[in-house]
């Protein structure tokens, strides 16, 4: 049997799922290698043997995806198999086009053939983008599941940016934890929430061995999405959220749309701080998709410690860093809290980048001189450190910092420096409570 030489193109994650789920064990596959994009620092790894199984003795290369073509001609790729999320529609038609051109077939599997089905009830929180809110959102789905006496468990889209062996299945109930796992900044971003919450959170790279852990001890298991993927997990119930910040993405990246037409609910949030005609261009795309969606729609309300540090001053906004990079979003709840506390202006971080961070301005603000807004990228040590060097050098009297995490925990932050924080605020009916009542029964 010819075996079909096969590229599964990704970015850390989504990648790694689909083929411990459809081709580990299939031998009319043959996985040449990994591709990466998105997350630095990823290729020039390895897919180890111990999670690639006994077809993959040698593991499987990780490579840059900027080397596509020549990846497909001198390895004689038969199949290239789309593995990762948040890209606009052009961008995926460019990835077909590249691959085809260059010799080789091009497929996207179907969002249910890869969810794994759980004894337990699960719902599934995702989006349409990156940086709609489902952090807060999983939050209050929590919140509700737990005053009614369930006992909930957060499994978390997978951020593998460690040793993968070491990484196969995490569990994080401390912060202690998420030093014990060398957590990056990002991987925090998305655990510590819920730890502080009292939350138990999984995560790590073989999820039918984390489902299985996370259902000895959950009433409802908790699917908490990442960028705009679709869930591992069969859902009992999908909530999609929705940022009326940028109308039109929810019908125009992948695979946000196959999210929504997927959705029971869909959570149209920050319609505090959205222009009225862009919500109902949102709630109109969703009714024209999935007539059959619940919606609720919910404000983002944003709340800081110390706004005396804020009003009149010129401050340092810091925001998460996906929301910003491959989000596309140009600002976060630091921009929003600045504005409504009184900043006397929001300090361009530009001129005080330095190493990666400089590198990350350079990729996602090409030719740009003046932004509002400073990403806190820290996919390692040394991101982190340069980070840390930006904040310091920035010319500014406070640091606004909207990352879910306290930042000053794990980076030394010499400015007075305000936290922002921004919960889920239903708006009328329905409303989660009413969403999740056979969950409650």
């Amino acid at each position: 049997m010819t075996r079909r030489r096969t590229l599964i193109l990704g970015a850390a994650g989504r990648d790694f799922h689909n083929f411990n789920v459809l081709y580990r064990n299939d031998e009319s596959y043959e996985v040449v290698a990994f591709t990466a994009t998105q997350i630095p620092d990823i290729d020039g790894r390895k897919y180890p043997a111990q999670l690639a199984g006994p077809l993959y003795p040698q593991g499987i290369p990780i490579l840059d995806e900027a080397e596509l073509e020549n990846i497909i001609r001198s390895e004689s790729i038969d199949l290239c198999v789309l593995s990762y999320s948040d890209l606009n529609d052009s961008t995926v038609m460019e990835l077909v086009s590249r691959v085809n051109a260059a010799g080789a077939d091009f497929t996207m599997i179907g969002a249910s053939r890869t969810m794994l089905k759980s004894s337990k009830p699960v719902i599934a929180v995702c989006a349409v983008r990156t940086g709609c809110g489902k952090s807060q959102t999983t939050r209050r789905v929590i919140e509700v599941l737990q005053a009614a006496g369930r006992k909930v468990v957060a499994v978390r889209h997978p951020m593998p940016y460690g040793d993968l062996v070491k990484q196969r299945v995490q569990r994080f109930q401390t912060i202690e934890d998420l030093a014990m796992h060398q957590c990056t900044i990002e991987e925090m971003e998305e655990y510590e929430p819920h730890i502080l919450r009292g939350n138990v959170v999984y995560a790590g790279v073989d999820y039918e061995a984390i489902l299985r852990e996370a259902e000895k001890e959950a009433d409802v298991i908790l699917w908490d999405g990442g960028n705009n993927d679709t869930s591992f997990f069969k859902p009992d119930l999908t909530i999609i959220v929705a940022d009326p910040h940028r109308p039109g993405h929810e019908i125009s990246y992948y695979p946000g749309q196959t999210n929504l037409r997927l959705a029971d609910v869909v959570v149209i949030n920050k319609i505090d701080s959205a222009y009225p005609e862009d919500v109902d261009e949102v709630r109109s795309n969703t009714r024209a998709v999935n007539p059959r969606a619940r919606i609720i729609e919910a404000a983002s309300p944003v709340t800081v410690d110390t706004p005396e540090l804020i009003a009149g001053k010129r401050v340092l906004v810091v925001e998460d860093g996906p929301t910003l990079t491959h989000g596309d979003m140009e600002f976060g709840a630091g921009y929003v809290a600045a504005e409504k506390f009184g900043a006397e202006s929001m300090v361009n971080p530009i001129p005080f980048a330095v190493g990666s961070i400089r590198e990350t301005f350079d990729k996602y603000y090409p030719g740009e001189e003046e932004i509002s807004v400073l990403p806190a990228m820290g996919y390692g040590d040394s991101q982190m450190r340069d980070l840390e060097k930006t904040i310091d050098r920035a010319d500014c009297d406070a640091v606004v910092i909207a990352t879910p995490i306290d930042l000053g925990r794990v980076i030394r932050i010499s400015k007075p420096s305000v936290k922002v924080g921004y919960e889920l605020q239903e708006i009328g009916l329905p409303d989660i409570p009413l969403v999740l009542k056979p969950f409650l029964q």
